[in-house]
């Protein structure tokens, strides 16, 4: 099984989302099970979330022609927000509800 997450990367106008141009997109990225994520109360959820989260900004951003690229991550649990160090712009991720 895998999850479907939805992609926008934009340019920002005052650091807000401007949408003078932007790129959509779709990635998928295997469940927490892939990452280690056992069901019981052993502490694997943390270790398997932090794992499938950084694999997925490893995805988008290779789809986005990021990869390598440093900056500041939020996460509002259900969205994550990229902005690019010395760029002006931002990156929304959130997940595909299908």
């Amino acid at each position: 099984m895998s999850n479907t997450y939805n992609f926008e990367y934009t340019d920002t106008f005052g650091g807000e989302a401007n949408y003078c141009w932007v790129e959509r997109g779709q990635v998928t990225v295997p469940e927490l099970t892939h990452y280690g994520y056992t069901g019981s109360t052993d502490g694997s959820y943390a270790r398997a979330n932090r794992i499938a989260s950084r694999e997925l900004m490893k995805a988008v951003k290779a789809r986005l022609g990021l990869t390598g690229v440093r900056g500041v991550t939020h996460n509002y649990g259900d969205m994550i927000e990229f902005r690019p160090y010395g760029g002006n712009t931002v990156l929304f991720i959130t997940y595909a509800d299908d």
